[in-house]
């Protein structure tokens, strides 16, 4: 038995030497490493979409909105990112104001506004579209959150002074928030037949499809900020 012992303990001692080399130790803890970082190298950002039935995919499966169209878009150019539809069909800039400490219950890192065409539709005061977008982008900013504000034009048949008041108003706040600001949200869509619905209004998948390639490069400046800067 001595001597079976004594034949084993080179084995035996060249196997301890290496586990304290320090090639082999700092190995161990890179692999620890690794594995503690996985959940946090597999989360993705959250980017919230506050906005109407432009926004909320209306008219369409839910594949074919603009969020799930931008979430596709987004993870094809390689960023791991989340898009939270928050929009409700009908809803003016009040409204997105009154329901937004509900919408940020789902945590986003990042929100994109895209308000105001029914306070255009409906004719409401541009002074309280203009509160309520500013109030909304102020809290999202005390919140931490990176911001973007997607514009809208007033429609035509409001009149040149509602028209001018109501439009001013999307540049105006971008520039005095710092924030990142695309200037029409409807760009290369709006009165195209062949790209919107019947009603004239809402954008087909094909119509939302050319919002999401002319919005994205904005969305990924917004993706590369720290609370909106």
């Amino acid at each position: 038995m001595k001597g079976r012992t004594g034949s084993r303990s080179p084995k035996y001692a060249c196997r301890r030497s290496f586990c304290n080399r320090p090639e082999f130790i700092g190995g161990i803890f890179a692999i620890l490493f690794l594995f503690a970082a996985l959940p946090s190298l597999a989360e993705s950002a959250r980017l919230l979409v506050l906005g109407d039935s432009l926004s909320a995919g209306y008219g369409l499966p839910i594949e074919q909105s603009f969020p799930a169209q931008l979430q596709v878009r987004l993870r094809t150019q390689g960023h791991n990112v989340t898009v939270l539809n928050a929009s409700v069909s009908g809803d003016t800039s009040a409204g997105g104001l009154a329901r937004l400490g509900w919408a940020l219950a789902d945590k986003p890192d990042f929100v994109m506004i895209e308000l105001g065409a029914n306070d255009g539709l409906r004719g409401l005061d541009p002074a309280a579209l203009c509160a309520n977008l500013d109030a909304i982008i102020q809290r999202l900013r005390r919140a931490g959150k990176g911001v973007m504000l997607a514009g809208m034009l007033a429609p035509p048949n409001m009149g040149p002074r509602y028209e001018a008041e109501f439009n001013r108003i999307y540049p105006a706040l971008a520039q005095k928030h710092k924030i990142v600001f695309y200037p029409f949200f409807l760009e290369g869509v709006v009165a195209n037949p062949a790209l919107n619905q019947p009603d004239g209004l809402h954008p087909t998948a094909e119509g939302i499809a050319i919002i999401v390639d002319r919005i994205t490069p904005y969305v990924v400046r917004l993706l590369g900020t720290k609370n909106g800067k």
